[in-house]
């Protein structure tokens, strides 16, 4: 128990500092493709050092063939985040993380047929309400206008991509272990973010002066990565989701804090609203 608590806390924090160092690194001129390669790359290399643990031979072909597909899948979500941060405040970024539970609302009621009831309505109608105070502060409005925007194309890409990704992580866990789950997450994802900097002709080595950062980020989405997957092995998904939420308000408060982000009350006011809304969507929708 007090494991699960602790790799929960970890996944709340490390998350939104991740998102900081990845913000960090594209204002100092990296490109959001070259970040994640390196990303992935590092933890990768960390990896091998646990390789004589891996028995590939007795790992079930069905963990092969999810860790792939959440491979391509994080791949994609994690490069459409970083190009998001690139373009965007985090402390609006960060609270749309929110809409992943109204976006599995919506699926359920296309593909499954399935009607939420009043709480699961009074989940989306919160999030949506709190979305209101964050999304005011903006230019735009709380309007389609907002649509209109890169950064917010590219964030809600990002959070239907991880979405499908966390699904497969969650199957390479049932079918292997956390640690197989973790060095299939890595490997898998250096090869698919290396194929999508060559295919966008990208720069694969960034600046000697963002090394600091970059170490940083490898040790803080590893952190991220693998206390995720230990939630995941013990805590049912949508328990986990539902608690993860509560890093949309660290969001808010870090682009506050490094990026001197503005409107920082009545985005935590709409962040604390749209985090209720979404746990009484997942538990109780």
């Amino acid at each position: 128990m007090l494991g699960t608590v602790t790799a929960l806390i970890l996944r709340i924090f490390s998350n939104p500092f991740s998102n900081v160092l990845q913000k960090s690194l594209t204002l100092k001129g990296c490109r959001p493709l070259s970040v994640n390669f390196w990303t992935y790359s590092g933890l990768s290399v960390f990896c091998l050092l646990f390789i004589n643990k891996l028995d590939f031979l007795s790992i079930s072909t069905f963990a092969y063939k999810f860790a792939i597909l959440g491979g391509i899948c994080g791949v994609l979500g994690n490069g459409f985040l970083v190009s998001a941060l690139e373009k965007g405040d985090l402390s609006i970024l960060g609270p749309i993380n929110s809409y992943k539970s109204v976006a599995a609302a919506l699926f359920g009621i296309i593909f499954l047929k399935e009607i939420p009831g009043l709480s699961g309505i009074l989940g989306i109608i919160l999030i949506i309400y709190g979305s209101y105070f964050i999304f005011g502060t903006q230019n735009e409005g709380f309007t389609f206008k907002l649509l209109k925007r890169r950064d917010i194309q590219y964030r809600i890409l990002a959070l239907l991509f991880t979405a499908i990704e966390a699904v497969f992580i969650k199957n390479v866990i049932v079918n292997s272990n956390v640690l197989t789950a973790f060095a299939f997450w890595c490997w898998f994802g250096a090869l698919f973010s290396f194929i999508l900097v060559v295919l966008r002709h990208q720069p694969i080595v960034p600046s000697k002066v963002n090394l600091r950062s970059l170490c940083l980020l490898v040790c803080s989405t590893g952190v991220m990565q693998w206390s995720t997957n230990y939630v995941f092995k013990y805590m049912n998904v949508s328990y986990a989701l539902a608690l993860f939420q509560l890093s949309i308000i660290l969001s808010v408060i870090f682009g506050w804090k490094f990026f001197n982000e503005k409107d920082i009350k009545i985005k935590c006011l709409g962040s604390f609203i749209m985090v209720f809304g979404s746990v009484i969507l997942i538990l109780f929708g």
